[in-house]
């Protein structure tokens, strides 16, 4: 039987996920005068996408960009990071943008590492560059220490696994556990607001290596946990079915593309895109931001493989790039690269498109960073209404921070038994039961079975189609019912894992269901039972809830 804490955690605010959002969000909640507790599936000094590093922030710095904030927001929906947000809260961002940069570079995160704002890559010829270049290996450190500055309580290697509500559907507390040791145990928070920050959704898809789990450009960890807890308890999610990818070195997962300082050329040598014909490290090479399929599409009708070609980058801007990836924390890759004998001068690198990924696809949030339940906020990669990747989740962070607290001075902590309510008393039965089998099935098979069925029936590999979509929806929930009846554990970190994959296994079956609704073309959700692009959907977003039960879906206009 696994253990339940007694003596519960008590705070004004608690922070689950300890990546950018949730440590801006608690140095803001703090700042504005709660008692802050932050839960961590892992170590804020080392947690998150952000854990290793970051060089790209996008802003809006009014004194370098000489224009309002409607302009910058211009390019910034011409971005990667544009499209599928609500107008509203992306100008809210923005305003709030340059503030973030100042503090942290008080706070010791450099930001002027030449001394100057210094805005390059991922930039069109002749446009505004919106991408500041800065180093971050040090932010997660940073960021930590400014936390427990301020009195915040880090309780780390402690995912929260749900949210729990009263009657009212408003939030009262969460149930997390505790992996620090072999044996699990699970700890009761006793609180007044929950900021969900868990960031992206990985491991739902197969990576560019399926037998690597962890092989991913992101932070291996997020698995859709912040994502499955908020719709269990009531918040609409949107923007799943769109899918979103990434791309860099075929093989050797790792962001940065825009890091990189060459021309994406064909075998010939020929640039595959329109933007540049020779290396720059103010533009980069923009065509896989653009044209997000252009690695798949090249091997598909034969006239690829694509390669990142430095060969005619200068010394000055291969040192210059040689020290964005230490900033961007792809230490392992100039390793590999070192280890391997490869110079960039003489040998070009293979890139590809990584696995369809829910960074900015999400819970649903207003411009406060509320959701629809009561005492419930989230921010960064997991929200589906807003995206602008380190920065947004920094930014939107502290707004979530901010509001979160505003709204814990108007509430009183809840006098109920956490251990007897029926969120509480479910989980732990459901834990109960995995680990009664010490000889079940691993997680690890129920992981791959999962990314094999999304990604052959709602995926990218293969266009989507109602057929392909329901079948996918058949399959997961015959998995379901077989995993139920056949996983089990011995160890916290194997349940842990265990309670990912029905996380994703819930979240897959919701992209399937927004998936099959949206009867269009549009981007990267390509139907081919619905070939086109509905110019009646222009503007709209689908969401996904559950109440009363069932599952509803709303189509609404995007918040100008």
């Amino acid at each position: 039987m696994i253990k339940i804490k007694q003596e519960a955690i008590e705070s004004d605010v608690l922070v689950v996920g300890g990546g950018i959002a949730g440590l801006m969000a608690a140095i803001a909640a703090a700042d504005s005068g709660a008692q802050v507790v932050l839960a961590d599936k892992g170590d804020t000094r080392r947690s998150g996408s952000g854990a290793t590093g970051n060089d790209h922030f996008t802003c809006y710095i009014p004194e370098y960009h000489q224009c309002t904030v409607e302009e910058y927001l211009v390019e910034h929906n011409m971005s990667l990071v544009g499209g599928n947000a609500d107008p509203k809260i992306q100008a809210i961002f923005a305003a709030r943008s340059f503030e973030v940069v100042k503090d942290w570079h008080t706070w010791g995160i450099d930001m002027q590492p030449h001394g100057e704002w210094e805005f390059n890559g991922h930039a069109y010829p002749g446009r505004r560059r919106i991408f500041l270049k800065y180093n971050g290996y040090n932010q997660k450190q940073v960021l930590t220490d400014e936390a427990r500055k301020r009195g915040v309580r880090i309780v780390n290697k402690t995912p929260v696994i749900e949210f729990i509500t009263d009657s009212s559907h408003k939030i009262i507390g969460a149930v997390g556990l505790d992996i620090a040791a072999a044996e699990p145990s699970l700890v009761l928070f006793r609180t007044k607001t929950i900021i969900a920050a868990t960031g992206n959704t990985s491991r739902l898809y197969p990576s560019i290596t399926p037998t690597k789990l962890f092989n991913t450009a992101h932070c291996p960890a997020n698995a859709g946990g912040g994502r499955a807890a908020a719709y269990r308890a009531g918040a609409r999610l949107i923007n799943l079915e769109i899918p979103n990818t990434h791309a860099g070195p075929k093989y050797f997962e790792r962001c940065g593309k825009a890091t990189w300082i060459g021309i994406l050329n064909d075998p010939e040598g020929k640039p595959v895109g329109p933007f540049v014909t020779k290396p720059t490290r103010e533009l980069g090479d923009i065509t896989a931001d653009v044209w997000h399929s252009v690695f798949t599409d090249k091997m598909q009708n034969g006239t690829g493989p694509v390669y990142m070609d430095c060969s005619e980058t200068s010394p000055a801007d291969l040192e210059y790039m040689r020290w964005g990836l230490e900033c961007e924390g792809d230490t392992s890759l100039l390793d590999a690269m070192e280890h391997e004998g490869i110079d960039l001068t003489r040998h070009k690198v293979e890139f590809t498109r990584y696995e369809p990924i829910l960074i900015g696809r999400g819970i649903e949030i207003d411009e406060q960073a509320a959701t629809n339940v009561s005492g419930l906020y989230a921010a960064g990669d997991e929200v589906g209404n807003f995206r602008a990747d380190i920065s947004g989740a920094a930014v939107m962070g502290r707004i979530a921070g901010e509001n979160a607290a505003r709204y814990a001075q108007d509430s009183t902590l809840t006098n109920d038994n956490l251990v007897d309510h029926c969120t509480v008393v479910e989980k732990t039965a459901f834990c109960n039961v995995l680990l009664s089998r010490a000889d079940g099935e691993p997680w690890q098979d129920l992981n791959a079975a999962i990314q094999q069925i999304m990604n052959d029936y709602a995926g990218v590999t293969f266009v989507r189609s109602e057929n392909l979509l329901t079948t996918a929806l058949l399959y997961l929930d015959q998995l379901e019912q077989k995993a139920k009846a056949a996983i089990g554990v011995q160890t916290a970190h194997e349940l842990m894992r265990a309670l990912e994959c029905f996380d994703l296994l819930q979240i897959g079956r919701l992209l399937c269901i927004t998936a099959r609704e949206r009867k269009e073309t549009r981007g990267l959700h390509k139907r081919s039972d619905y070939t086109f692009t509905n110019p009646l959907l222009n503007g709209k977003f689908l969401t996904i809830a559950e109440a009363a039960g069932e599952t509803r879906l709303h189509w609404r206009e995007q918040i100008k």
